[in-house]
């Protein structure tokens, strides 16, 4: 059975939980390939005596959710442990059951040290800070990267263990105390808060990659779930301002374990509008009533951070890039009902770069800094569409919206988000 890769087609907070939790009776395998908690997914599920419940996942794959699910974290995730088991710990106090979940032996863990180089490392770039959520990602990464990383299987050698931190504590310790004028991390301190979650984490770490070609292998469907987002990847993103992993559909191969040749579609969540969390350029964000409006409406606040997140209008033109660099065969519109209400809906269509018209992602990063929107506006609708349950049930008027968008992305819209329940989408064509 092939694989499904499911991506972000913007700045991320599309809302891939819903699609996946959609997709969840379908599924047998979630995986998380990329990220670490960075980021989040709200899904809402509505019991069986219709009261709604609010799950927010930071580290967890949203499959955890569906009873039928395995959910995977995969070599590509960056862990920290601590964040694991509180959510864990939440999900099981309100009868989640989180006993299927594997982790990769190859995933790496995020150390003390690296969180708090994190957060300090981004106070000292004062103005010209990346907007990182201070979770240690980056510098992870970083240390993956340059080979003094530590793994999930470290945690259970105490004698690899201790090597490893004492190495990177040895350059590390002299960029804290030395530069940022803070405390050195002690080697014993970090060694001992690693090996004090090993017992526990020991029943669920596998050979993921393994794991996930014998389920291909005997028809289970597998979905590769993306952290961020299209425009956040740390190659095809907005750089600087992008995240540490590959959130695109090639991450998935590489922080999986799972061949390219086993992949057969690749799903896009293309939020109705645009928001974008941090700092970076955004060429349709809006900083007028309609913003506030989208922000208000949308609930537009961080589900790892809080934050308020910047909101505009919808950008086709990095929908289009989306659509190109991950190969999408599908996609699906989140949060069409957060645009009720508005007499015109306005698209961005093309950017204006000092009197050069762009109908593609300029490849100059100034270019897209200085990048000005040329809108198309459609006429909005004022009729509740959250109770819609097939296409042909939307207003007219919301109906043109999805198809020129279909038209502007280059891809078909397979289905549309109508609310936030988990039950309040449209499914035009079957997304398994």
């Amino acid at each position: 059975m092939p694989a499904i890769v499911l991506v972000g087609a913007q700045w991320g907070d599309e809302g891939k939980g819903k699609a996946t939790d959609l997709m969840g009776e379908d599924v047998d395998y979630v995986v998380k390939f990329n990220g670490g908690n960075n980021a989040g997914h709200t899904v809402v599920i509505e019991g069986e005596d219709g009261q709604r419940e609010k799950y927010a996942l930071h580290l967890l794959p949203s499959g955890i959710l569906t009873p039928s699910v395995t959910p995977v974290i995969g070599n590509g995730v960056v862990v920290d442990l601590e964040v694991l088991f509180q959510e864990l710990d939440g999900l099981e106090a309100r009868g989640v059951d989180t006993s299927k979940l594997l982790i990769s032996a190859n995933a790496h863990v995020i150390a003390p040290y690296n969180r708090t180089l994190d957060k300090v490392t981004e106070r000292f770039l004062g103005k010209r800070k990346i907007g990182t959520t201070g979770r240690g990602i980056g510098p992870t990464y970083a240390d993956k990267m340059n080979r003094v990383g530590i793994r999930i299987q470290d945690i259970f050698d105490e004698g690899i263990l201790r090597q490893k931190v004492e190495a990177a504590l040895a350059f590390k310790n002299q960029v804290l105390v030395k530069i940022y004028n803070t405390r050195a991390a002690e080697v014993d301190r970090v060694v001992e808060e690693l090996l004090s979650y090993a017992d526990r984490l020991r029943p669920m770490v596998a050979d993921t990659a393994l794991e996930l070609e014998k389920a291909l292998n005997d028809d289970k469907n597998v979905l590769l779930e993306a952290g961020q987002a299209t425009l956040l990847d740390v190659d095809h993103g907005t750089y600087p301002f992008v995240t540490s992993s590959s959130a695109t559909a090639g991450g998935a191969c590489t922080g999986s374990g799972i061949p390219p040749t086993r992949v057969s579609r690749v799903i896009a969540i293309l939020k109705a509008y645009t928001t974008r969390v941090g700092e970076g350029p955004f060429p349709t964000e809006l900083f007028d009533d309609f913003g506030e409006h989208l922000r208000k409406v949308g609930a537009e606040y961080g589900t790892t951070t809080g934050r308020p997140r910047r909101c505009g209008w919808l950008d086709v033109v990095i929908g289009r890039y989306a659509t190109r660099i991950n190969g999408v065969t599908d996609f699906v519109i989140t949060k069409l009902d957060v645009l009720t209400g508005l007499e015109t809906v306005p698209i961005c269509v093309a950017y204006d770069v000092d009197g050069v018209r762009h109908d593609e992602m300029p490849v100059d990063q100034s270019d897209f800094h200085h990048a000005t929107p040329i809108y198309e506006e459609l006429p909005g609708w004022w009729e509740d569409i959250s109770g819609a349950r097939t296409f042909e049930e939307l207003p007219e008027n919301a109906q043109k919206y999805v198809l020129r968008v279909e038209e502007l992305i280059g891809a078909r819209v397979s289905a549309i988000g109508v609310g936030p329940g988990r039950h309040e989408i449209i499914e035009r064509h079957p997304l398994i």
